[in-house]
């Protein structure tokens, strides 16, 4: 069957388009993307502001009409953080939903981690062993852990890369203090949740997933998106180490320059980057392997999971 997943986050809006059915992989038909970066448009109150909603709806339109044309037997839509914690989200669930039909589920930081984890371990198998996963969205950092399908411990952080440029990084380039000062917040956040890992022992594998990730390991050698899905992509410590400083010290336009990096994410790199970091240091991880499958992924999985076999 034809499935599509819409997935409202909180830099883009994105509508997979995939080929499956029960006990196979899902196989990538059409993809169809447009960046709102709804984190960075919230109300000082927190609420997404009308223009936001108004683009949010256009998009979804534009969206559904992408499912129609691609012929999708189902749509499964889902919205993460900027939206799940926006003040006036039930204000705009119930306008995209009477403007659209679209009915957007509203997944929980856990949620998110969950299914990002089921997709990790498929993609990874069960001789990968213990997992760790992490995964920095725009609006949410999502941390996972375990050697089942279903982790044993999940966090969701509120340490997005657009969130956390938004709210930290004005200057461009950034001014020193102001990175510290960030880099001091995201060790502090994250060391808060490792004694809820630690004591589960260490991963035998530990794998990043997001966009954030994939730029990363990009700029620091690994091949290219056209190289294909099935070469394997890693990113070192001692790489990323390198890198933040040279990021620190770029302008936007500069960043956008850099081998896989767009001008929409270019501005939240260095925000990213200091996350990715953070992470690897506090978990001990020397070197990390990109997951090509996230949260769409897992997404179609479980739905998947539910479907009657042929």
């Amino acid at each position: 069957m034809r499935l599509g997943v819409l997935d409202v986050g909180s830099n883009t809006v994105h509508l997979l388009v995939v080929d499956a059915h029960p006990g196979a992989r899902p196989l990538p038909a059409h993809s169809h993307k447009a960046e709102l970066r709804l984190a960075e448009l919230l109300d000082p109150d927190g609420a997404i502001g009308p223009k936001g909603v108004d683009r949010l709806v256009e998009t979804l339109h534009r969206a559904v009409q992408a499912a129609e044309d691609q012929g999708c037997e189902q749509v499964l839509s889902f919205a993460t953080s900027a939206v799940r914690e926006a003040s006036n989200a039930d204000v705009v669930l119930a306008r995209v939903k009477a403007e659209t039909g679209v009915d957007l589920q509203v997944l929980t930081g856990e949620e998110e981690a969950r299914l990002t984890f089921l997709a990790a371990r498929r993609w990874f198998g069960w001789s990968a062993g213990k997992l760790l996963v992490i995964d920095i969205g725009g609006g949410s950092l999502e941390i996972a852990y375990g050697i089942d399908e279903e982790p044993d411990a999940a966090v969701s952080l509120p340490l997005g890369a657009g969130r956390l440029t938004a709210a930290s990084l004005p200057g461009d380039p950034p001014a020193a203090e102001d990175v510290r000062a960030l880099r001091r917040h995201i060790r502090a956040e994250i060391a808060r949740t490792v004694g809820e890992f630690s004591r589960f022992g260490r991963p035998d594998h530990i794998v990043a997933t997001s966009k954030t990730f994939k730029q990363l390991a990009r700029i620091a050698g690994a091949a290219r998106d056209a190289d294909g899905l099935y070469v394997q992509r890693e990113l070192s410590r001692k790489s990323l180490q390198d890198w933040v400083p040279k990021l620190a010290a770029m302008t936007v336009e500069e960043r956008a320059t850099l081998p896989g990096v767009s001008i929409g994410r270019a501005r939240q790199l260095l925000a990213g980057a200091l996350v990715a970091e953070g992470a690897m240091d506090l978990f001990g991880a020397q070197e990390l392997e990109i997951c090509p499958w996230a949260l769409r992924e897992g997404v179609i999985l479980r739905r998947l999971d539910h479907l009657p076999a042929r």
